[in-house]
């Protein structure tokens, strides 16, 4: 698997992009990135396997105070395939390595099973 940059002005038309998931994605990023801007690594995210794309992770902007934002969405065809955990594990990479002292958080809406898995990969990648 592998961590696409979502680039709202890139050419969608090929098969790649032609998921409904795909297509709610990019919309949602059309209207995001005008709020949030569009800063290199603080983006959304296309998790392509196998030349598909499977869902989305990224950043709700870059961090402030200290803190970003993580986010992360495996469409509904691919759940069960360790998407979220390869999604998780790259952003909490990809923030490390540009700014060590930035701490994540993950907003989740009572999903228990999911605050588990993230504090899983954390101690993964930040043993105490």
């Amino acid at each position: 698997m592998e961590l696409r940059s979502i680039n709202v002005n890139e050419d969608t038309s090929g098969e790649i992009y032609a998921s409904d998931g795909c297509h709610q994605v990019i919309n949602k990023y059309v209207d995001c990135y005008p709020k949030i801007g569009f800063n290199i690594p603080w983006v959304g995210h296309f998790v392509v396997k196998q030349n598909q794309i499977v869902g989305s992770c990224g950043f709700t902007g870059q961090p402030k105070d200290g803190k970003v934002e993580i986010a992360y969405w495996t469409f509904k065809e691919c759940e069960g395939q360790g998407i979220a955990t390869f999604s998780c594990k790259e952003l909490i990479s990809i923030a490390n390595k540009t700014d060590t002292t930035v701490l994540l958080q993950l907003k989740l809406h009572q999903n228990t099973t999911l605050l588990q898995k993230f504090c899983r990969i954390t101690d993964l990648c930040f043993p105490r």
